[in-house]
């Protein structure tokens, strides 16, 4: 063992040898070292004087520059919305202030405020290591309150490297010229509160109508939580939830650095967080639009700091139609008190320009300043559930594939998704229903279907695309977000629905033209700098989504033809929302130059009523917005690409209908989308009708027929949650019969009929019957006789004779048929036979007129004839007979010479073309006296 450790020892002495060896080298170090330190001093005198020379000194802080507002306008440059900055100020000793601010505003801001000489290294190098590893995206965290004051009362917000060492050097020496405590009274009377407002003094009469001095714990720690971001925790902004996590956040730190105590803490954190802790002073500015406003001072806080906005000034040309303004405000303010049955308070409106994604209207509640409906949250940037005003974001990505269009069937059975069991809004189901009509109707399980067709990830993508920034949660979404389970925000979808009324093409949101600094100076053009648009969505597909949204024949299935999504003389596609708890109820919709998006309900997410439905209370507002803001404005159809194409489909199939469709639709498809095959669903097959089973082509068309077979699916055949319920109704139906598969034998079902009376080539001149032998061996149901092809009786038992007059048909050939249908079969045999009527000669109207030696005699016959006449006077004992008239006629004349004292007997005699002849009875005449 120690053998071991001797070991051990001298390896160990192999890398760490004796220091005194050394010694020589340490020397040099430390002179390197101290070479180094003298150079950095001179270079530091140098830097001091070099940027201590155009510097004002502390002592001429009361000279410092005066701050300028921020002014906010309407789109054309004159209309004030809104002026913000340092205007307000009062100047206090420290005694003054409330020693809770003070505490609040050290433990907050500069924690080693007390024990620094106005630098403090260690947070300065953290804020250096969080800026480079990127943990942050903007510097912060390593100024003391020295540094701020000094920057705000006598520099610039520029955040070069040469202002922070100006700002240094100030320090060190506003460090030496004053106390702590006269450093920190300074700096309460300096720093901006916002809304206005500069200094401890103004901002606690701005917003608590009493003096710095009297402020509570809970007061004082709230106005401290205000300067780390004056417009984003602005008490009347719209985060004020945020605003009571950061004043609940300096209480944590003043009870951490021991300036009060943990109970102290809780009790002023228990204040009423609708007030934010206090008592607030209400607000009335003369501010015009004041949730778009905020907005807009948001958003260029975050590009360009609060100090740009609260000391220097800015002039800020907004997007905003103050005109549509006014009318998105007339709206929300006629409509909301309409709600009040519905348990509702409040609504919100967005609008924005299709064309280039500006805001035009933003309304965040019905009033800002009203505190009892959390007013002045701007509901119209806030997350809400949207409800089925998210489904065209599921169909839109389902069209993009070549099986889905507007005339594609979906079941709308009640289905089971895995344990998701969806059901319409009036609990009923719809069976076979067009996607065109699913949409446009708001069908929930349609709906679903969709989504589960669609994926779910494609569809977060494609409203991703649009402009849905909040849907990040994947884990949280299941099928239901097509239902609106997830979070959106109305601004954004409205400019999400924007993309449907471009065709595709995503602008993004712009609330701002032009941003001039106090000087004149544009930092920001919006024709200059904008973002270049993107196309979100294909063309096609948007015009698709904006055909069924804006068809109301197709949404009058469930909303009827009068509905307040119905513009009668204006092109307009909408989609309602309302989620499953009645907390949120929409109406979204756009033309081609504006897109709106109306939420209504409670700020605080209070559940309303049942029946508070977007269509019932969202729809009217949106319907008094669009009339308002278009009123002068003439109707505008949506653009059709060239590549949609106009097609008549079978129903069940969606393709090209064959000779068996007969459920035909009319719709559009994209070019993809655009069907080449025929219908597969009905299908017509010769069967053989005494067996149901296919008929082979030597079958006899008397025993076969052609049936058509339709088999309906549903969207996932393989799935027994789809289809079951559709096998069920289709059934039902009578509209799923297979086709057999087998072909029956010919040879079973023979059967023959001959007629035994008359016989073939007959010749008949009289009424008879006619009757036919049967040979079968399946019972027989009928024989069914015909002439010429008409019906002349149906016999069902032996014998099988019918009676029939052959006078009534025309001399010369005829046919005689006869059918015999037996329960399996058919059989069918024909004669022929030659009718001849049997005539009577017959002669009438016979006279005779007298003409001095002279007698007329006339008559007529019923056929044509030759004509004679035979007569005698008085006393003779024999006829004579006149000329023959060899003509054959109908009217006869004959005249012969008479003795005109003598009484004459006559008859008239003729004869037909069949050598038939007829004499007439016999007539006389006396001459005239």
């Amino acid at each position: 063992m120690k053998f071991d450790l001797h070991m051990k020892s001298r390896k160990l002495s192999q890398y760490f040898p004796n220091p005194r060896k050394k010694k020589g080298l340490g020397k040099k170090v430390l002179l390197y070292l101290a070479y180094f330190a003298l150079i950095l001093c001179f270079l530091s005198v140098i830097a001091f004087a070099w940027f201590s020379k155009d510097l004002p000194t502390p002592a001429k802080i009361a000279n410092r520059k005066p701050t300028v507002s921020t002014k906010i306008y309407d789109r054309t440059g004159e209309t004030l919305i809104y002026e913000t900055g340092e205007q307000k100020r009062t100047i206090v000793k420290g005694n003054e202030i409330s020693n809770y601010l003070k505490d609040a505003t050290v433990a907050t801001e500069d924690a080693k405020f007390y024990k620094h000489h106005g630098i403090d290294m260690k947070a300065i190098a953290v804020a250096v290591v969080e800026k480079v590893s990127g943990r942050r995206r903007t510097a912060r965290g390593g100024s003391t309150i020295t540094q701020q004051y000094i920057k705000n009362a006598l520099l610039t917000s520029d955040r070069s490297i040469a202002r922070k060492i100006k700002e240094a050097i100030l320090s060190v020496e506003l460090e030496f010229m004053f106390s702590k405590d006269e450093i920190l009274t300074m700096y309460l009377n300096e720093i901006p509160y916002g809304n206005a407002t500069a200094g401890a003094e103004a901002a606690a009469k701005t917003y608590y109508a009493k003096e710095a001095k009297d402020l509570t714990l809970a007061e004082a720690a709230t106005l401290a939580a205000i300067p780390n971001a004056p417009t984003y925790y602005s008490p009347y902004g719209t985060h004020v939830e945020k605003l009571i996590q950061r004043r609940n956040y300096v209480l944590d730190q003043m009870v951490k650095n021991g300036k009060v105590t943990q109970k102290e803490a809780d009790e002023a954190k228990q204040q009423d967080s609708t007030t934010v802790g206090v008592a607030m002073k209400p607000r009335r500015d003369s501010m015009l639009a004041p949730h778009f406003a905020m907005y807009v001072l948001e958003s260029i806080a975050d590009e360009y700091g609060e100090d740009k906005i609260q000391k220097e000034g800015l002039k800020i040309i907004t997007t905003l139609d103050y005109d549509k303004q006014k009318a998105a405000e007339e709206a929300i303010a006629s409509g909301v008190p309409k709600l009040s049955k519905y348990n509702a308070s409040n609504a919100a409106l967005v609008a924005v320009d299709p064309k280039n994604g500006q805001i035009l209207t933003m309304v965040g509640s019905k009033d800002y300043f009203d505190v009892s409906i959390d007013g002045n949250v701007n509901v119209a940037d806030s997350l809400r559930q949207p409800g089925s005003s998210f489904k065209p974001f599921a169909y839109a990505t389902a069209f993009k594939k070549p099986e889905y269009s507007p005339s594609k069937i979906l079941y709308d059975f009640q289905t089971n998704f895995g344990g998701y069991v969806p059901h319409n809004y009036n609990g009923k189901s719809n069976g076979p229903v067009s996607m065109r009509t699913a949409l446009s109707n708001s069908l929930n399980i349609p709906a679903v279907k969709v989504m589960a067709l669609a994926g779910i990830d494609n569809v977060l993508k494609t409203a991703s695309d649009m402009g849905i920034t909040t849907l990040t949660e994947r884990d949280r979404y299941g099928l239901s977000l097509v239902l609106g389970s997830g979070e959106v925000k109305p601004v954004e979808m409205a400019g999400a629905y924007s993309v449907f009324a471009n065709g595709g093409t995503k602008y993004p949101l712009a609330p701002v033209l032009k941003i001039s600094d106090s000087k004149g100076k544009v930092l920001y053009d919006f024709d200059k700098d904008r973002k270049k648009p993107k196309q979100a969505l294909d063309p096609q597909v948007a015009y698709e989504i904006s055909s069924i949204l804006s068809d109301n024949n197709a949404r009058s299935f469930v909303f009827g033809a009068n509905s307040p999504l119905h513009f009668p003389n204006r092109v307009v596609a909408a989609k309602t929302g309302t989620t499953n708890d009645f907390k949120d109820a929409w109406a979204v919709g756009y033309t081609p130059s504006i897109a709106v998006a109306v939420w209504t309900g409670n700020s605080n997410a209070t559940k309303m009523k049942a029946g508070a439905d977007g269509s019932v209370i969202a729809a009217p507002i949106f319907h008094s917005f669009i009339e308002k803001a278009l009123v002068n404005q003439p109707s505008e159809d949506f653009v059709r690409p060239d590549t949609i194409k106009d097609a008549t489909v079978e129903k069940y199939s969606n393709k090209l209908p064959s000779e068996s469709s007969t459920n035909l639709v009319h719709d559009i498809f994209a070019s993809w989308q655009v069907p080449k095959d025929a219908d597969d669903v009905n299908v017509k097959v010769r069967i053989c009708k005494a067996s149901n089973l296919l008929a082979p082509d030597s079958l006899s068309e008397s025993m076969a027929e052609f049936r058509t077979y339709t088999n309906l699916h549903s969207e996932k055949p393989d799935n027994p949650n789809w289809e079951n319920p559709v096998r069920a109704w289709a059934t039902s139906a009578n509209l799923t019969n297979l086709p057999p598969k087998d072909y029956c034998d010919p040879n079973q079902y023979k059967a023959s009929i001959s007629i035994t009376s008359p016989l073939s080539n007959d010749t008949i001149s009289e009424a008879k019957s006619i009757t036919a032998a049967v040979n079968s061996s399946h019972a027989v149901q009928s024989v069914e006789f015909f002439v010429d092809n008409v019906s002349t009786g149906v016999v069902t038992a032996i014998p099988y004779t019918v009676d029939y007059d052959f006078s009534t048909l025309s001399e010369g050939i005829h046919k005689i048929s006869a059918l015999l249908t037996t329960e399996v079969t058919t059989a069918q045999t024909e004669i022929s036979i030659n009718y001849q009527k049997v005539i009577s000669l017959s002669i009438s109207n016979l006279n005779a007129s007298i003409s001095d030696d002279k007698a007329t005699i006339t008559w007529v016959t019923n056929e044509p004839a030759t004509s004679q006449v035979a007569y005698k006077k008085s006393g003779d004992t024999e006829y004579t007979m006149s000329g023959a008239d060899s003509v054959y006629k109908t009217s006869h004349s004959v005249t012969i010479k008479i003795d005109p004292k003598k009484k004459y007997y006559y008859r008239a005699i003729s004869v037909d073309e069949k050598s038939k002849s007829v004499t007439s009875a016999e007539k006389s005449f006396n001459p005239p006296n």
